[in-house]
């Protein structure tokens, strides 16, 4: 596991469409911050249309899946197309064209303990104006991207007791979030690898897989790919900070002139 300086897909001196010369691409994209800007709230991320066509487009002619960690039945209304793959919280769910489906084994016991953390961090919500409980089936996020500055390291501390309380979950981190997530072994990254070898791509030498993704969680998928040399990680709008990403582009107006590019 290496960090990698990434290069910008576009530019005079790129070389990211060389790798493509002889390959189609498979595309693996995350929601948020990816296929539509960040927002304060995140219902209010909806996908633009234009967006919207060119994923069709690219669904006509590549295998397309959205990875992301808002639930999989909240992404796949959101993007409002059938012939995609969509693997919801972190891949804890997943399903596609053709009766492809996975959801994780451990359904019957995490879906009850999640629903008793959700009330101890509902009383975050009550006490911290700003903050929002996002409930995922897989996933509990605290969004405090609104929350006054003051009062961040009081709600982050709260949180920690709250997962203190509850072995056998675990933090994630995000753009002004933090989340309680099954301590499990697995995540966006062994989503994605079990996604290409359902569809029987993994071993598939005409085929390049691609990453697209703009937050920590997307690390993993990076990691992944990099570690079995299948595929290359994008990252969106890097900040500089220490990534698995081989590749950046600057927002997500660059990722949709990247999907005209393959188109």
């Amino acid at each position: 596991m290496t960090e990698s300086n990434p290069k910008p897909v576009f530019g005079e001196n790129s070389d990211f469409f060389d790798l493509l010369e002889d390959k189609k691409p498979a595309l693996f994209l995350d929601y948020d911050g990816t296929l539509t800007p960040i927002v304060s709230r995140p219902e209010q991320a909806i996908i633009s249309q234009e967006m919207k066509n060119l994923l069709a487009e690219l669904a006509e002619k590549y295998t397309v899946a959205v990875v992301t960690g808002r639930d999989m039945d909240d992404v796949k209304k959101l993007v409002g197309l059938d012939n995609l793959v969509y693997a919801g919280s972190h891949g804890f769910r997943i399903s596609g064209p053709n009766g492809l489906y996975q959801e994780h084994e451990k359904t019957a016991v995490l879906l009850p303990e999640l629903a008793i953390i959700e009330k101890e961090l509902m009383d975050l919500q009550k006490k911290y104006k700003g903050v929002q409980i996002d409930r995922k089936r897989y996933a509990i996020g605290v969004h405090y991207r609104n929350a006054k500055d003051e009062e961040i390291n009081d709600i982050l501390a709260d949180f920690e007791e709250v997962l203190d309380r509850n072995p056998g979950y675990k933090k994630g981190t995000g753009k002004k979030i933090v989340e309680i997530k099954p301590d499990l072994d697995w995540h966006k990254g062994k989503a994605v690898m079990w996604i290409l070898e359902k569809l029987e791509l993994n071993n598939d030498e005409s085929i390049l897989p691609i990453y697209i993704g703009d937050d920590d969680t997307d690390e993993d998928a990076f990691e992944a790919f990099q570690e079995s040399g299948t595929g290359i990680g994008i990252m969106v709008e890097h900040n500089g900070k220490p990534t698995r990403a081989s590749y950046t582009l600057e927002n997500v107006d660059e990722v949709a002139e990247l999907f005209k590019k393959l188109l």
